[in-house]
């Protein structure tokens, strides 16, 4: 009776034994999935609203005991783990989507920034050499002509280099500009970056773009991985923006939000990036702009920024 007893006993740690392993490695399963959930989620809202995709978990269809928590529970952890896979799938498949849009438009900005390149070539101003000949022609002739001209002296002629347009420079502010820009408070709080943001704030709110990028690009220059750094470069890109320049803005904006898509003026990169893009008449990247920023951060783009999206599409058209 005891031998029956005791081969009871292990048969039912056994099958207990057995039934923590399986919940052990379903929940490990679980574990995993949801780290890769993050992991996903963190690219496809790289703003870090919190966003999380719940799964949608449905109760087992098939009957349960009604003295069996562990089967239950079991039960429970599958469906889960299936959600979670289902989940886990879609949103990997945004991530590839979103790739694969963030591409195109890079090699579309590559093309458009060549371009404004060869543009820019094309109307600088070009130097022409004057041909040895000519320049012999129109010389006056030092020896007599029925002179040979002996080989110690000859000197071959260098060409002369003649401008087919004036060089343009860069005009000299007027005293009166260089008073204004100095009247303008120059922080000095001991924190260098600040105090460079603020300033360069300070002379684009008083429209002195040029001297805003300058200061600007300096503290970039020096503190290029400082946590604010969204904020300058952003900045940066509407000083360039608002002075009229939106091919170089084009490029200012699209690298803020490429370096740092988690940071907190990547969206309003985006949002001007559409904007100096529908100001170059290239409309089509400009709504694809106006589309990653709807994709990337739905809630700032339905939030805080609504009106300017909504404008910037009307702008440039987008369907």
């Amino acid at each position: 009776m005891n031998f029956r007893l005791a081969l009871l006993s292990g048969v039912a740690f056994a099958l207990s034994a057995s039934a923590v392993a399986q919940d052990a490695n379903i929940d490990g399963r679980v574990g995993k999935l949801e780290k890769e959930m993050r992991a996903v989620q963190r690219q496809v809202f790289p703003a870090g609203a919190g966003k999380f995709i719940a799964p949608d978990i449905q109760s087992p269809t098939t009957a349960q005991p009604e003295n069996s928590s562990t089967t239950s529970a079991t039960s429970d952890l599958l469906v889960r783990v299936d959600a979670l896979e289902a989940q886990l799938a879609t949103l990997t498949g945004q991530v590839e989507q979103q790739g694969n849009n963030m591409r195109g438009l890079e090699a579309r900005l590559k093309i458009l920034e060549a371009q404004m390149a060869s543009a820019q070539l094309a109307s600088a101003p070009q130097e022409t050499a004057v041909p040895a000949t000519a320049q012999a022609s129109t010389a006056p002739s030092v020896l007599p002509a029925a002179a040979p001209v002996p080989a110690a002296v000859a000197v071959k002629p260098k060409p002369v280099v003649a401008a087919a347009k004036p060089v343009a420079t860069a005009a000299k502010p007027s005293a009166a500009r260089v008073a204004a820009v100095a009247a303008i408070e120059r922080p000095a709080t001991g924190d260098a970056f600040e105090d460079g943001y603020t300033y360069g704030f300070r002379l684009w709110e008083a429209k002195f773009y040029p001297e805003a990028q300058a200061t600007l690009e300096e503290t970039l220059k020096t503190y290029p991985k400082h946590r604010r750094a969204s904020f300058l470069r952003n900045l940066l890109g509407r000083a360039w923006l608002d002075d009229k320049k939106p091919a170089t803005a084009v490029k200012i904006f699209y690298d803020n939000y490429k370096a740092d898509p988690r940071g907190e003026r990547a969206p309003d990169s985006l949002l001007f990036l559409g904007s100096a893009l529908t100001d170059l008449g290239k409309t089509a990247e400009a709504c694809e702009a106006y589309g990653e920023l709807t994709r990337a951060y739905p809630d700032v783009a339905t939030g805080r920024l609504a009106d300017r999206v909504t404008a910037g599409k009307t702008r440039a058209k987008c369907k």
